[in-house]
């Protein structure tokens, strides 16, 4: 990385902490035109867009940031966040398996998965997924609630009664919308 790269980045860091999302992206974007290979600048562009809803603009940045990082698990992730909140599951669960591929232990790409999974309709490999996080990450309520959703999806009442037991002991709140959910899809009142 060049001097004058490494110093737009770091104007970059100094304009987000002043929260000044344009000020941050004109110094990324002059950072990664001083160094077109600069993954970081790019990786950031990507971050900062998607935090903007600018899903188009965000998997632009994070594309470029895969091509000169092809390894990379935690950018396969950010690339299949944007696609999921852009409605474009099929792209996101690719990205997501890419991402868990290339780093198995991201919870959050298992999770993603899921969701994913669950949108197209594929439930039981969506289940599979969100066992995943869940083991991984076995305190995050809604990666239990997910998984008992696709085992409700399933017809499963008995994994999503054994999820309820497990998520009441940490989240009860979390436990409450679980079973308003799926008594509503049981068509109870």
């Amino acid at each position: 990385m060049s001097f004058d790269s490494w110093r737009h980045l770091k104007a970059a860091h100094f304009w987000q902490v002043l929260r000044r999302p344009d000020r941050t992206a004109d110094a990324l974007k002059t950072a990664l035109a001083l160094d077109p290979s600069c993954v970081q600048a790019a990786s950031e562009l990507g971050h900062l867009y998607g935090s903007a809803g600018d899903y188009a603009s965000a998997a632009e940045y994070l594309e470029r940031a895969r091509t000169l990082a092809p390894t990379d698990g935690d950018i396969a992730f950010n690339l299949g966040f944007v696609r999921e909140r852009a409605g474009q599951q099929d792209a996101a669960l690719a990205h997501f398996k890419e991402a868990v591929r290339l780093k198995p232990s991201i919870d959050r790409a298992w999770f993603g998965m899921g969701l994913s999974l669950a949108a197209l309709g594929r439930h039981a490999e969506a289940a599979e997924a969100l066992e995943e996080a869940a083991r991984l990450q076995p305190l995050n309520p809604h990666a239990f609630y997910a998984l008992a959703m696709a085992y409700h999806a399933l017809g499963r009442d008995d994994k999503v009664r054994k999820i309820a037991e497990r998520l009441r002991t940490f989240d009860p709140k979390m436990t409450a919308k679980l079973e308003h959910d799926t008594a509503q899809r049981r068509g109870v009142p």
